[in-house]
């Protein structure tokens, strides 16, 4: 196999490509808008950055990070939040198009990946990749290999109730997914700012708090709790020795030093050595998780 990958970051709004070469370096990279409700130009949109990314016309393997997840029902794209990709065979249509394999994964498997591989959690056995941003998402890598399940949903905590509820969190927000007090519904960006309730969005939240504001500091003592509970849930069935905070609200400073101290209470061991890490790669984890679904070579970090 090729040593070198192409990773695609599927978004709402732009689409990045870029090559991922044997010794981790990511070079060229290119950024387009996404066509806008437009499954065909999508697909001629990512066309067209894989043959510009193409060294020599080589057949280099894609990957493609995209919100969603393929059914192993139907083969065909769902819950994505970029609706024209939803019931269409994304992977299928790209390949006949690429002439060229592809492989997909939703964003918190890419982070997931992408820092197993090389990245915050390089070296270790286990690691689950949270993305806590508009929604709440999980990836999980184990032995350098993307865990995906049989049902396509592996590391989908969000959507599992918040743990150990107090009274004023019952029944808690509705969740789009059908249901109340999904974890996705207090820990999301959307579910902190709702918890503020002054019309500001969850960073806000988080600089006032930082900057003594007492209201915010309870609101965000409140989240850092709640994390805690969702995880700890986490670290008692899976165990692993690095969790990744990925996502606009993994970059809140005080979740690192928070979330240590909280922890214990909820985490059925008289230890906690799993290590709460932010991502090395930053928003470079989408397009490289992407590239990182082909391995190197036999044996190395992939699907």
């Amino acid at each position: 196999m090729t040593a070198a990958r192409i990773g695609i970051d599927l978004g709402g709004t732009k689409i990045e490509g870029a090559l991922l070469h044997e010794d981790g370096s990511l070079h060229p990279r290119i950024r387009v808008a996404t066509p806008e409700g437009d499954y065909d130009a999508t697909l001629a949109a990512i066309a067209q950055l894989v043959a510009e990314l193409s060294v020599r016309n080589a057949a280099e393997p894609v990957g493609i990070c995209t919100p969603g997840a393929i059914s192993p029902a139907t083969g065909l794209l769902r819950n994505s939040n970029s609706v024209c990709l939803n019931g269409r065979p994304l992977r299928e249509d790209l390949q006949a198009r690429l002439k060229r394999p592809v492989r997909i994964a939703n964003d918190a498997d890419c982070l997931a990946l992408s820092e197993a591989s090389d990245g915050a959690g390089a070296g270790a056995a286990s690691v689950f990749g949270v993305i806590l941003g508009t929604g709440t998402g999980g990836g999980i890598v184990i032995d350098g290999r993307l865990l995906q399940g049989p049902n396509a949903i592996a590391g989908e905590w969000g959507h599992n109730p918040l743990p150990w509820p107090q009274p004023a969190e019952l029944p808690g927000p509705a969740c789009y997914c059908g249901k109340n007090g999904c974890i996705e519904t207090f820990l999301s960006g959307p579910g902190l700012a709702r918890d503020y309730a002054r019309g500001v969005d969850a960073r806000a939240v988080a600089d006032a708090a930082a900057s003594g504001h007492a209201d915010a500091v309870q609101v965000m003592q409140r989240y850092h709790d709640r994390l805690a509970r969702s995880l700890a849930g986490v670290i008692n069935i899976l165990d692993p020795e690095v969790i990744v905070l990925g996502g606009g609200l993994g970059q809140i400073s005080s979740l690192y030093t928070e979330l240590p101290r909280n922890l214990p209470r909820y985490v059925f061991s008289d230890t906690l050595r799993t290590r709460i890490l932010a991502p090395v790669h930053g928003d470079s984890s989408g397009v490289r998780g992407a590239a990182w679904l082909w391995p190197l070579q036999p044996g190395s970090p992939g699907v």
